[in-house]
């Protein structure tokens, strides 16, 4: 769980192999280009707390 993934069908971005809105399988997405629309900022956060939060505990 450590690439942002994309479904294809429905054109949503998600950290899970499964869809959530579909059920379809997800690919994993090239790294994003920065821009201040960006629609994927949400899950490069989450990506990196939970490295920092295991680094911590370990």
């Amino acid at each position: 769980m450590n690439k942002i993934r994309f479904c294809q069908f429905c054109e949503s971005y998600t950290l899970k192999e499964l869809c959530g809105r579909c059920g379809e399988q997800t690919v994993i997405n090239a790294p994003q280009k920065y821009s201040r629309d960006e629609t994927v900022a949400y899950y490069r956060r989450q990506i990196k707390r939970t490295l920092i939060d295991k680094m911590i505990s370990a």
